[in-house]
């Protein structure tokens, strides 16, 4: 089953589909492939809200890389890069994901349990901030975290990064999903609907305007931040690294 999401940057939809067939598809977990395809018969409308595969075969390297124990999600959907970083990490990992949305969560539980990872996650039925809030006010959290990764309300990314700061130990990583937000980042703001249109031949909602400009000040943020080194990644709709150096 070909990955349609329209969320990645490259405008080569054939070279798109050479990295697919190549390197991800052969090498894709049999569980992800399942959890993958219910995704998109049950939300064929909302498909841009899983993970590209490639992305999530990245994530899941810099997991390994790092031998990543305990990690953090915020925002979940059905759970395609979560059950991408649970396959990441040891027996002995431990997962906290965060999303409001129980029901999707439980369209990805049943492949969790099939891969045998599920027993390394504990899910939050919360909002992102009341979630990393209530994380917060256990001490015990402070500074333990290895790895943590955002895909949740963009406007929000910036309060989000003062709370994960304190919850990622130094050296960890935290990665932000959607920095490059279809490329509109690097447009001017009279370009961005005619943009949009072209790449997903739909009009441009508010909320997508909202999320732009928000991104584009987490991105001068994130630069200039003195706490962490920055990668900005062009995969799927962009994923910005930062390593906690202080």
């Amino acid at each position: 089953m070909a990955d349609t999401v329209s969320k990645t940057l490259l405008f080569s939809t054939n070279l798109q589909q050479y990295i697919f067939d190549t390197s991800v598809y052969p090498n894709e977990h049999k569980q992800l492939k399942e959890l993958r395809e219910a995704t998109f018969d049950k939300y064929s409308d909302k498909r841009e809200f899983s993970v590209p595969v490639d992305e999530g075969m990245f994530l899941a390297m810099v997991v390994k890389l790092m031998n990543a124990k305990r990690t953090l999600e915020i925002g979940v959907f059905t759970g395609y890069s979560l059950l991408s970083t649970a396959l990441a990490t040891p027996d002995d990992g431990q997962i906290t994901a965060i999303d409001l949305d129980r029901e999707a969560y439980e369209v990805g539980l049943p492949f969790m349990e099939k891969a045998g990872v599920a027993g390394k996650i504990n899910f939050v039925q919360s909002d992102a901030i009341s979630g990393l809030d209530e994380l917060l006010r256990d001490g015990e959290n402070e500074g333990v975290f290895d790895f943590v990764f955002v895909d949740a309300d963009k406007p929000s990314y910036l309060t989000y990064h003062e709370r994960i700061l304190k919850l990622l130990r130094v050296g960890g990583v935290v990665a932000y999903d959607n920095t490059l937000w279809y490329a509109t980042v690097a447009v001017d703001e009279g370009s961005v609907r005619d943009l949009l249109r072209s790449r997903t031949k739909q009009e441009a909602p508010e909320y997508f305007i909202k999320s732009r400009a928000a991104l584009i000040e987490l991105n001068r943020f994130l630069a200039s931040d003195q706490r962490v080194e920055i990668s900005q990644v062009s995969i799927g709709d962009g994923v910005t690294l930062c390593r906690r150096v202080r």
